[in-house]
């Protein structure tokens, strides 16, 4: 729809803008971008102060779709996406089947696009059934459209094989999304080698497992000059690795959670599983390495690692509950509230590590919002606190470590292409009073 945004405060580090501005769309897409507009014949909707953002983009989804949809389906899943200010999320290839075959990247596409709700890209696995012994049609799996590959959750131990995915990705021009763990060194562990492991009695996972995979990663890509991404960093070890990397002129991007960024191990304090996940949560040292990586541009992206499962498995004794959290409707409140508004992180440097950069990395459309580019956006309420409820999350998975925080920045809408995917936290599709809230909003002109 065409629509003037007036009254707004625009963050948007692609074009170096901070400060008030109006936005005109048209046809889906940013038409102009100025201080003042004038006189428009469009609808115009104030934002009374309300910060407006490229629309965020997260690099690592779990959509479960096929083969999961007890724990998410794609509906849902781009449901709790726009509701969170994502426009675009990729989801990764860890479904039944597995996204090895072209005729699944078809239809996750099909439903995504029936959805109609975020953009949905998906990334292919790098080897055939997840098994890690030879590698996916990766040609097929880029011409049908995945837009990197991927064993997220089954790590490729063979090295020799990683040699030769990441000179084959090359050539297609494509990232590799690694999940970088020595499964040797981690085998049955479920929680980080601190002291909450040792006083609750569990099998660990030692930082040294998630770094010795960074580092043979990242000496594969010295010798390649691939596109390595890595995925979902957890420990002050790998973020040295990092740091050495850069010194070494070696090419590389990489992600962290916002759990990783705002939890310890402690918060496995009671065999909490809403806690557990892989890479397990680890100490105060490691938090504030990772937070010092972002703050200096060694780590690239923040991306939410979404891993919704349904609320019986996470009920299971600690050791068999499954690892994940659903991450997309929470992850921005939490990082304005606890990293920008604390000063830790810019507003813009959080703007560029949850879009601008996860755009240029994957090569698709947004993180930005220069006039002629797509009308993603989200906008941000700055002011008001609410507290997040688990039980109000559009996510099927309700597995969040988060349960009764209290956070500002909470997005009350979120558009593509200029369309209203969600208003005031009511989602397109999804509700059936979404016509009646979007109608009011275009009657009184305001948020």
């Amino acid at each position: 729809m065409d629509l003037l945004l007036r009254g707004g405060f625009l963050c948007d580090p692609s074009v170096k803008w901070v400060g008030p501005a109006e936005i005109l769309i048209r046809h889906g897409l940013v038409e102009a971008v100025s201080r003042s507009i004038g006189p428009v014949d469009v609808p115009v909707l104030s934002l009374g102060g309300r910060t407006v953002l490229p629309g965020l983009i997260d690099m690592h989804v779990h959509l479960r779709e096929p083969g999961m949809e007890n724990k998410e389906t794609i509906a849902t899943g781009c449901a709790a996406a726009v509701a969170g200010g994502f426009t675009a999320v990729a989801c990764m290839p860890n479904t039944s089947p597995p996204v090895d075959n072209k005729e699944t990247v078809i239809y996750i596409k099909e439903r995504a696009a029936r959805t109609g709700l975020a953009r949905v890209y998906p990334i292919g696995a790098i080897t055939a059934g997840l098994r890690g012994r030879e590698l996916s049609a990766m040609d097929e799996l880029a011409a049908a459209g995945v837009k990197g590959f991927s064993d997220d959750g089954r790590p490729v131990s063979d090295s020799k094989l990683m040699l030769q995915v990441l000179r084959f990705a090359r050539v297609l021009g494509l990232p590799i999304l690694s999940h970088s763990e020595d499964l040797s060194l981690a085998a049955g562990g479920v929680v980080h080698a601190g002291a909450t492991a040792y006083r609750l009695g569990l099998p660990v996972i030692p930082a040294a497992a998630e770094a010795a995979a960074v580092a043979r990663d990242l000496l594969l890509q010295r010798e390649t000059g691939g596109r390595l991404h890595l995925a979902h960093l957890s420990s002050k070890l790998s973020v040295s690795l990092l740091a050495w990397a850069r010194q070494m002129g070696i090419a590389y991007s990489a992600e962290v959670t916002p759990h990783h960024l705002l939890l310890t191990e402690a918060a496995v304090d009671g065999f909490n599983t809403a806690a557990k996940m892989n890479p397990p949560l680890r100490d105060e040292a490691d938090r504030a390495a990772l937070r010092e990586g972002l703050s200096n541009g060694l780590i690239d992206v923040i991306a939410t690692d979404h891993a919704p499962h349904h609320a019986a498995e996470k009920e299971e004794d600690f050791k068999e509950a499954p690892f994940g959290v659903s991450g997309l409707e929470t992850a921005f409140p939490l990082l304005f509230s606890h990293l920008a508004e604390t000063g830790i992180v810019s507003l813009s440097r959080l703007v560029s590590c949850l879009s601008t950069a996860p755009a240029r990395i994957l090569g698709v459309p947004g993180g930005t919002l220069a006039p002629g580019t797509a009308a993603d956006l989200t906008v941000i309420d700055t002011w008001e606190k609410r507290e997040v409820n688990k039980g109000n999350l559009y996510s099927l998975g309700k597995n969040t470590p988060f349960h009764g925080w209290v956070l500002r920045g909470f997005p009350v809408l979120t558009l593509v292409e200029g369309d209203m995917k969600m208003c005031r936290g009511v989602v397109k599709g999804m509700n059936e009073d979404f016509d009646a809230v979007r109608e009011t909003v275009l009657k009184e002109g305001r948020l």
